[in-house]
């Protein structure tokens, strides 16, 4: 994987780690429709010990939980790739920018519209790109948002590798996070070190094989704030860098013509 910054949704395919999408909701103030976090264990992960699942329970339950999770509608968040996205949980709309490129796509119906400065280019070479790479994107994008709340999905393994420590040196419990018959990498592994004094993912490591002895990077997952009814977490820094996620917002309703817009938006608060 040259890039596994940018690229790394292919590990998020493999894991199959978003909630299955709604058809577009008739009544925008009705109930949410999505897949709810299996915290109580029905999820099949067979293979998963229980004390790994009971820590995955806590991580997700200190993050706000699945009741929490199904109210939060619209998320919005700036990427590494200095990309902006909204993404509509109940109806599976995602709005994408970056520079004079704008592309609306519905993530059930794999349809959408691809504009530059304004004008549609859809039909161009450069729009149909454009549009087929928006499914990828989403999963990359909102894995690296979102990662923490897809730890009792079907086809996940946990497995607790007990103590361990983070990069600064503070005490941390440790996941390893595998995938069982889904997507097209199923061989990746994730290395999660859980702060047992917050219950909350502090750093990451991701190997594009389980049986890499070493990650291709390990990377912050902290400054947690309260965004909407969740909390997540803004810094992806390696020590090095000053990798983070920036204008996280959450919330309950969509601006009118937000998710069509033509032009690029601005961020919500």
């Amino acid at each position: 994987m040259k890039n596994p910054v940018i690229c790394l949704w292919a590990a998020a395919l493999a894991a199959a780690v978003l909630p299955a999408l709604p058809a577009p909701a008739q009544n925008p103030s009705a109930p949410p429709k999505v897949k709810p976090l299996l915290i109580d264990g029905r999820a099949d992960q067979a293979g998963s010990d229980a004390k790994a699942l009971a820590l995955a329970d806590r991580v997700m339950t200190q993050m706000g939980g699945p009741e929490a999770w199904q109210k939060a509608r619209l998320l919005g968040w700036d990427f590494l790739d200095g990309s902006y996205q909204l993404w509509d949980k109940y109806t599976g709309d995602f709005h994408w920018q970056k520079g004079d490129l704008v592309a609306n796509y519905n993530l059930n119906t794999k349809v959408g519209r691809a504009y530059k400065a304004g004008q549609d280019i859809s039909a161009t070479d450069e729009g149909k790109k454009l549009l087929d790479k928006m499914y990828p994107i989403w999963v990359n994008n909102s894995w690296w948002l979102v990662m923490p709340f897809k730890l009792r999905d079907p086809g996940v393994t946990l497995t607790h590798q007990g103590a361990g420590k983070l990069m600064d040196g503070t005490p941390a419990e440790v996941l390893h996070m595998t995938f069982q018959n889904v997507g097209v990498t199923p061989d990746n592994k994730y290395e999660l070190l859980i702060n047992p004094k917050t219950n909350l993912v502090e750093e990451w490591a991701y190997f594009p094989k389980a049986a890499d002895a070493q990650p291709a990077f390990r990377r912050r997952w902290t400054e947690y704030r309260t965004y909407g009814s969740l909390q997540l977490a803004a810094d992806r820094s390696d020590g090095k860098d000053n990798r983070r996620i920036n204008s996280i917002a959450v919330l309950q309703t969509v601006p009118p013509g937000l998710m069509d817009s033509k032009v690029l938006v601005e961020k919500v608060k």
